[in-house]
């Protein structure tokens, strides 16, 4: 592929690139270049937020680039302070390696294996001395660190700012001194450390990495709103495990269906803009107006793009019945309840997970939300369950309850 088509490809869906002119030299240089993005494993599965960043990845490897995905396990010891409003809690040595263990093997799920490079970032900084993380500070200043946008709101609020945070974005530019990185990408809220890079680089004598950003996923609850120029924008947290609004890479896939039919209809079009590399939905023919089933449609594409086209199908059938015509689902979760207490109504809904509490509980049989063995509405909160096997539903759920 001719540099004016690669470049092209390259920033389709990207946010920003620095500098643009940089990298079309190192394309002339007609050798594969070297392209980085770190991935910290503070939670076990990586998720769609994830796979923007790693959708972009794949299009370099389609070009016939290098990738290297490093594993930041020790990166993930300090908490990156990125978008953070105080200190993130420390995470123990045995959650880092589980979650190292489990991005290593999530990637590949969107990355070529044969064309991945996996690198954890403890075998070089894990390594070093006091004396070298002391030279390592000594070549950033902290007027510098502190132009940095979460440090000064921080800063000027009066919040702490722990010193071991101001060490985060010189561990991450170490990276890429130490793989000689050619190109690095984060989302756009990583631009600052992905900075940091391009300098310490220089100062190692090395040609800066070109620096490529990502927009940032919003998660599962994001909605639309007026925006203040005018127009719309799509607002809410970016796609987290910590915030619950996320859809796991390796999720079964009727979690992936049923999570992705409860977003709202104009995050529907971010979403397909954003996951258009991985979710590959090139023979559809979009319908605006029937945003309902184009969000099945796209549901079921995602659960083809991790599942498989087989399970992504029995997914999406098995969402339609029960959601749509409202049939019992062919597998309901089983909960026991022992003990010689008479199981009420009530605790049964809360041991099931129906209901998050009592009070909930109660407040939906009053509603009349509650239906026994599918068919029986429920409203006395007293009601006992004898020896047996029931089943509840509340609302969309479904749960059955062995007493």
């Amino acid at each position: 592929m001719d540099i004016t088509s690669q470049l092209a490809l390259i920033l389709r869906g990207a946010d920003e690139l620095l500098v643009e002119s940089e990298l079309v030299e190192k394309l002339k240089s007609g050798r594969p270049l070297r392209i980085k993005a770190g991935f910290d494993p503070t939670r076990p599965d990586l998720h769609l937020g994830h796979a923007v960043l790693m959708a972009k990845m794949r299009q370099f490897q389609q070009l016939g680039h290098e990738v290297v995905f490093v594993v930041g396990d020790f990166t993930a010891s300090i908490g990156d302070p990125s978008g953070k409003s105080k200190t993130r809690p420390a995470l123990s040595r045995e959650e880092i390696d589980a979650g190292a263990r489990s991005y290593a093997e999530q990637a590949f799920k969107i990355l070529d294996r044969g064309k991945t490079r996996i690198e954890h970032n403890d075998t070089w900084l894990g390594g070093m001395k006091f004396a070298d993380v002391v030279r390592l500070a000594g070549k950033y200043t902290l007027a510098r660190m502190m132009e940095r946008q979460d440090f000064k709101m921080r800063w000027e609020r009066g919040d702490a700012i722990s010193i071991h945070e101001l060490l985060y974005p010189l561990a991450q530019a170490q990276d890429s001194v130490h793989l000689v990185a050619d190109v690095e990408l984060g989302g756009t809220d990583q631009l600052f450390n992905l900075m940091v890079g391009r300098d310490l680089m220089k100062e190692n004598g090395q040609r800066p990495q070109v620096v490529m950003t990502t927009p940032i996923l919003e998660g599962l609850t994001a909605r639309e709103e007026d925006a203040p120029e005018g127009g719309k924008r799509i607002v809410g947290d970016k796609m987290s495990k910590s915030l619950d609004n996320y859809v796991g890479l390796t999720e079964p896939a009727l979690e992936q269906v049923g999570k992705l039919m409860s977003i709202s209809d104009p995050l529907l079009w971010r979403y397909v803009e954003l996951l258009g590399p991985i979710v590959d939905m090139s023979d559809h023919a979009w319908n605006k107006a029937d945003p309902r089933a184009e969000k099945l449609a796209f549901a079921e594409g995602v659960a083809r793009a991790f599942h498989g086209a087989e399970e992504a199908k029995k997914a999406r059938e098995a969402w339609e019945k029960q959601f749509t015509r409202k049939e019992r689902p062919d597998e309901i979760p089983e909960i026991r309840i022992e003990g010689s207490d008479p199981v009420t109504i009530v605790k049964a809904l809360v041991a099931s997970g129906l209901a998050t509490s009592n009070g909930e509980a109660r407040r939906k049989l009053g509603e009349g939300a509650v239906k026994l063995d599918g068919e029986t509405t429920i409203k006395d909160d007293k009601h006992v369950l004898g020896t047996g096997r029931h089943v509840l539903k509340l609302g969309r759920k479904w749960a059955a309850i062995l007493v």
